[in-house]
């Protein structure tokens, strides 16, 4: 069994909604359902920051975009009655762990209660057949220990952020376990409930980020204006991926709990083991990977901070998706520093931003067969 062994042609024609669609790990998921030949519907807020990828791809052309926040039910329920999905996946959040701290009851107004009015559309519409919700390796309750979280942890993240999004893993139990479990319609395959899933994805690198507060941003933006790389807290260990790793996780699962509700469940998703790094070497690769493609000199600078409380040390154990569906991980982490370099230049180089992501895209599937 190699990774994507429904392959994309399942989504030809498969009706999708994607929430938080204009963000970064959005944009990338609607290039590759594109690709796919689905019916791509988009929920979310305007992009998030300027410039912005969904911009720069001209994605909002090829799909159906609906401006909207996930805190509004009636809206969201509109939508889905008039475009039916069969597939639905749940990407919007407010994401920032700084953010969390200066905004925390809008984060848990968009991280809880956005996933409550999502759920509330799945339960309500039949058409949904599966679904999955897209929160991260900080749901844990981090113990600073040596080895990787498994899915049967302890939830209980510890800043804003990353206690909304436990908060959004048991709210998706509590409506699997009340409203869709597909054991309380075991005659009937037809008329059983969506299938559903969550997946906590490791810290997601990729071209196209220019969110504040996340470390590839901040050096993309450093190297584009001939200034030094400023690193907050270079010693924190993060499971770093590139964001078409998460991204065709999140497929591969919706399209094999479609097929077979018996699938469903919660999965981490992020590198492999030597791939987790701190970020001083993240950053320290970045340079290296710039300075070879763009014959710059960037350099970084320790410049601790003290701010808000952040693991130091977290990666994810992700044995389950491997041994469920036969997966590993597609690209090491020089190689997709090596991307975001490429789509980088590209960006810097006035190019076309949506044919180096669809590159990228080609040559990742083509990867993982």
């Amino acid at each position: 069994m190699h990774k994507f062994e429904f392959g994309l042609e399942f989504y030809r024609g498969k009706k999708v909604l994607v929430t938080g669609h204009t963000g970064f790990k959005g944009t990338w998921m609607c290039m590759l359902l594109i690709q796919a030949g689905a019916q791509v519907t988009g929920y979310a807020l305007k992009p998030p920051t300027e410039p912005s990828v969904f911009a720069l791809s001209g994605i909002e052309s090829k799909i159906h975009s609906v401006t909207g926040d996930i805190r509004d039910l009636e809206h969201l329920r509109n939508v889905f009655d008039k475009t039916e999905p069969e597939i639905v996946i749940h990407m919007a959040a407010q994401p920032i762990v700084r953010e969390s701290y200066r905004n925390p009851v809008y984060t848990y107004e968009v991280n809880v209660m956005g996933t409550v009015n999502i759920l509330e559309c799945v339960r309500t519409h039949p058409c949904v057949r599966s679904f999955v919700n897209v929160t991260t390796d900080k749901v844990y309750l981090n113990k600073e220990w040596e080895w990787g979280y498994r899915e049967n942890e302890e939830l209980n993240g510890y800043d804003p952020y990353s206690n909304s999004k436990s908060c959004s893993e048991l709210v998706t139990g509590s409506y699997r376990n009340s409203f869709m479990n597909p054991d309380d319609f075991p005659d009937d395959k037809d008329e059983r409930p969506a299938a559903v899933s969550t997946a906590r994805a490791g810290n997601v690198i990729g071209g196209g980020d220019f969110a504040v507060d996340r470390i590839i941003p901040d050096c993309v933006r450093a190297v584009l204006t001939g200034e030094e790389i400023i690193v907050r807290n270079p010693y924190s260990i993060r499971p770093y991926q590139h964001v078409l790793e998460p991204v065709a996780v999140y497929l591969m699962l919706a399209a094999r709990q479609y097929e077979d509700a018996g699938y469903a469940g919660c999965y981490n998703v992020g590198p492999d083991e030597t791939d987790c790094c701190t970020t001083g070497e993240i950053v320290t690769l970045f340079c290296e990977k710039w300075n070879q493609a763009a014959g710059q000199q960037a350099v970084w600078h320790n410049e601790y901070d003290g701010g808000p409380h952040e693991a130091n040390f977290l990666k994810l154990d992700c044995a389950k998706l491997k041994r469920t569906f036969g997966w590993k991980p597609v690209w090491n982490i020089e190689q997709t520093m090596e991307k975001i370099v490429e789509w980088t230049l590209a960006y810097r180089d006035g190019e076309d931003i949506a044919a180096v992501m669809n590159g990228q895209i080609e040559e990742f599937v083509h990867d993982s067969k």
